[in-house]
Order: structure tokens, then C-alpha cells, then sequence
């Protein structure tokens, strides 16, 4: 993959969303070595897409098993062909995880919980409303020491961070789908709050990202 920055494009196997990847995924692990458990646990990915990040990570967690999901079925055939061609043991198979329906993640549940839960750059393409299945999701699946860790780029109290924040949020706006752009860590926390959830850390991340850390109350 060329580091020249490919035409927007949010499919989960595109071009774009691999470069994006590409410059996010060794901060991200940088964040997850110093809150994933050290004793053996599940972690849960929403919105896998490729799996390119989970398949990243996972050799650094022997310890941990990683769980694939995601909304769209057509992914999955490449999220296995990754873990395979890239022998990632302790990344099991993905599954159909849509956080509008409560059925689709109800039957995770009795699997038991999980240590941790990870989401990556999902809401400047997804409209606000999916925090409200996020947080309820968490709420059932999320161990009561575990965390959810929710990456990407905000407004923060109604104002952009940063003028290439703003500038990113009007390119997406231009695209003229509704519920492009950049979303407010404040609507994020309020629907947390809605589930018993708490947003208990925000870490500023390299290049005008932040990492949202949410716990139980």
C-alpha cells in the first residue's frame, strides 16, 4: 500500500479505509498493551471490516481471544483469509453483529463476557443514533472490569479540535450522505450514561484522534 492518501472511500475494503489503518493501528496498540488484562480473556471487535486491525494486534496477546464481528457478511470471507495468511491462532471466526438489533448480539451473550471491546474509526460514517445500540450492547457483553475502547475523530462540546478536524468533517459533509461527519464526544458520553456507562478517560491520539475509553459505573 502506497502512503500517497487514496480517494475517500468508507467500504470496509477499500483502499482508503487500508491506508487509514495503516497509520492508526501501532497507536491503538500502544493504548490497548496498557489496558488489555494480562491474564487470559475475550476481546470483541465491532465493525471488523477486513480485520486488518485485529489480526495487528493479536500476535501481541497470545494470552487473549479475539472475536470478529461485523454488520456486513460479505467481509467475512477476507477477515478469515487474513487470519489465515497471516497465522493469528487465537482470532476465531467472525460473526453477524448489528448494533440496531439486539437479537444479533444477544446470542454472544451466552458465550459469556468480555474483558474488552473495540471500535475504529465507525462514526464519522455512521449516524449518532448507532451509540445508542453500542452502549446497550457493551452493557450486556462488556465484563464488569472490562472496557470499551471507541477510536477516532471528534468535535469536542460542539467545537472541532483542530482545523484539519473541520476541514475532514466539511470533506465528508460534501459528500452529501446525512450522517457523514465528524460526531461529539459529547453525545457519546450521554449515551453511555443512558446504559450505566461511563466515559472514564479520553486519550489524545496522533493525528487529531482520540481514543474514548468507556467502563461500567
Amino acid at each position: 500500500m502506497s502512503n500517497k492518501k487514496p480517494p475517500l472511500n468508507p467500504h470496509p475494503l477499500s483502499d482508503y479505509v487500508a491506508w487509514a489503518g495503516g497509520r492508526n493501528r501501532e497507536p491503538i496498540l500502544n493504548v490497548l498493551k496498557q489496558k488489555l488484562p494480562e491474564n487470559p480473556g475475550k476481546v470483541l471487535e465491532f465493525a471488523s471490516g477486513s480485520g486488518m486491525h485485529m489480526n495487528y494486534f493479536a500476535p501481541h496477546f497470545p494470552h487473549l481471544q479475539f472475536h470478529p464481528s461485523d454488520k456486513d457478511t460479505e467481509v467475512f470471507d477476507a477477515i478469515k483469509k487474513r487470519t489465515d495468511d497471516e497465522e493469528n491462532p487465537n482470532i476465531v471466526d467472525p460473526v453477524h453483529l448489528d448494533l440496531t438489533e439486539s437479537d444479533s448480539w444477544t446470542k454472544l451473550e451466552q458465550e459469556g463476557t468480555f474483558d474488552a471491546i473495540f471500535c475504529i474509526n465507525i462514526f464519522q460514517v455512521a449516524p449518532i443514533s448507532i451509540a445508542d445500540g453500542m452502549m446497550e450492547c457493551a452493557s450486556h457483553l462488556l465484563h464488569q472490569d472490562g472496557f470499551m475502547l471507541i477510536y477516532g475523530p471528534f468535535q469536542v462540546d460542539g467545537s472541532f479540535t483542530t482545523a484539519s478536524n473541520q476541514e475532514f468533517h466539511e470533506t465528508l459533509r460534501s459528500a452529501g450522505v446525512s450522517e457523514w461527519g465528524l460526531k461529539d464526544v459529547a453525545d457519546i458520553k450521554a449515551a453511555a450514561a443512558e446504559y450505566d456507562l461511563n466515559l472514564a478517560e479520553i486519550v489524545d491520539m496522533p493525528v487529531n484522534n482520540f481514543s474514548l475509553i468507556i467502563r461500567k459505573n
